[in-house]
């Protein structure tokens, strides 16, 4: 006998919606730290991925039949109604994701001061990027992203949804995403670097690390 966590994502709502509670906290427990961890970058509030992860799944269980196989997948579905949430979230409490006042100055002095801890331009990009530190400068990093363009990296690089899934959970083209992550990851390459072009990563190297799981738990 097959068991619910060996199930594809499709085959747990079918069961869902069939009124298998089982179905439901297997497909809970398979994508609730995904949803909380796209929340929690896209906002940097606790409180709002909790939120937002529950309105997600609260959502399916008022509307399943909102899901359209036809559209893209599960996983890409709840990454949108979760993303819904947080765009409202963003024009009606700025002041939950939205950079404070004078914020880029600060994260820009901010990597000025640690800039005097950073190894010589002689080490590998990737042993200065998993320092403790460096998790700090690419959370606020991605925090200070145009929405836009923090949405992507988010989806792309950190929670590694496919160009597919990404359009399908924001609502664009698959260009519209492939345009959006390039500007999105030359804008926090950008914002990364120290005053010392030296010690700046270049952006594959930078996105190498980013895709291990102990940045993505991290960040």
């Amino acid at each position: 006998m097959i068991e619910l966590n060996e199930l594809p994502d499709d085959e747990l709502l079918r069961r869902m919606i069939a009124g298998d509670e089982d179905a439901f906290a297997s497909l809970f427990r398979r994508r609730q730290g995904g949803l909380y961890r796209f929340a929690l970058q896209m906002t940097g509030s606790t409180a709002t991925a909790e939120d937002v992860t529950q309105e997600a799944f609260m959502t399916l269980i008022r509307d399943p039949q909102r899901f359209d196989p036809d559209r893209g997948s599960v996983s890409a579905f709840l990454f949108g109604i979760a993303r819904n949430h947080i765009m409202r979230r963003m024009q009606v409490e700025r002041a939950f994701v939205a950079m404070p006042e004078g914020h880029e100055e600060e994260f820009a002095t901010s990597m000025k001061k640690r800039a005097g801890t950073h190894p010589s331009a002689s080490e590998n990009p990737s042993e200065i990027l998993t320092r403790a530190e460096t998790v700090d400068l690419v959370r606020e990093a991605v925090l200070t992203l145009p929405p836009v363009y923090r949405e992507v990296v988010v989806l792309c690089d950190l929670q590694e949804l496919s160009y597919e899934d990404v359009a399908a959970s924001i609502g664009c083209a698959i260009g519209t995403v492939r345009s959006r992550l390039h500007r999105g990851r030359n804008l926090l390459v950008s914002k990364l670097r120290t005053t010392d072009p030296e010690h700046q990563p270049a952006a594959p190297e930078l996105l190498t690390v980013m895709n291990q799981r102990a940045m993505r738990r991290a960040i």
